[in-house]
């Protein structure tokens, strides 16, 4: 199944928030990115019934593996990006938010040769 960038990001802020909190609901998924529960919860079924997180009878979410691997590759490629373009002179803002867009599209090839390229100049 090929998830859409909006269901990259709500599997990216899970993990970012699992690394903060204990456990993750839907309620800290609205309160970080800011949007309405109704839409945080479309989005958390959706991804359920596409197998990317479960969902607990108390409302905590969890990620299968297929979806803990989805979140992990988006989070790299924002963590790597965003060093990158502060490393060539990006204000920590900018950088970031350009790195939001873009690791949704990048290519694994083109990602592999910045992570390589960035490894050989030490950045």
């Amino acid at each position: 199944m090929n998830l859409q960038e909006s269901g990259e990001m709500y599997l990216e802020t899970i993990l970012v928030l699992s690394k903060k909190m204990n456990a993750v609901r839907s309620i800290d998924i609205c309160t970080e990115m800011g949007f309405s529960k109704p839409s945080i919860s479309r989005a958390m079924h959706l991804l359920k019934d596409g197998g990317y997180i479960e969902i607990d009878e108390s409302g905590f979410i969890t990620f299968t593996d297929l979806g803990r691997e989805i979140a992990e590759k988006i989070y790299e490629r924002h963590t790597v990006l965003t060093a990158m373009f502060k490393a060539i002179g990006v204000d920590e803002e900018t950088a970031s938010e350009d790195a939001c867009r873009i690791e949704h599209v990048i290519s694994d090839k083109t990602f592999e040769a910045v992570k390589r390229h960035m490894k050989e100049h030490k950045m």
